[in-house]
């Protein structure tokens, strides 16, 4: 059972850093340097549309199988510091993932369907800002899993 839950914790953290990463590093250059503000902001929506039901799943399996695996080991009390860690960052990620989907993701939705591209642009780079602190934080994270014990 460890495996398993260890193993869907790593691919639901893999989707989501992932995910941010192509998007931050690779698709949004590419967005800014090919297509106007009239093409690339419904672009962004829709490829949130798309993602974003996939970061729900993400953050769902992360925090069960995190928590899960964390009171496997007898709880909180019985694990080392890079674990205390690494929950503390995926809460972090999951707060500022809701705050996205609930916030900026539907005002960019709304100004996209209304054609007004100065609101879609202003929600746009609120969210590319908290991507970008999320991504961060995603990438902090693996090294802290990884590198936990000996540098915590």
């Amino acid at each position: 059972m460890h495996h398993l839950l260890l193993t869907l914790h790593i691919l639901a953290f893999t989707v989501w850093v992932g995910g941010m990463f192509f998007a931050h590093m690779a698709l949004r250059p590419a967005a800014q340097a090919t297509l106007e503000p009239a093409q690339r902001l419904p672009l962004f929506s829709k490829v949130f549309d798309g993602f974003f039901p996939w970061v729900w799943v993400a953050v769902l399996l992360l925090v069960g199988t995190g928590y899960w695996l964390i009171f496997r080991m007898g709880s909180f009390a019985n694990v080392g510091l890079n674990i205390h860690v690494m929950a503390l960052i995926g809460d972090v990620m999951a707060v500022i993932f809701m705050f996205i989907f609930f916030s900026p993701y539907p005002k960019l939705r709304a100004a996209v369907s209304s054609g007004d591209l100065p609101e879609a642009g202003k929600q746009l780079a609120r969210i590319r800002h908290m991507i970008a602190v999320n991504l961060a934080l995603g990438l902090a994270t693996i090294v802290v899993a990884v590198a936990g014990r000996l540098i915590l």
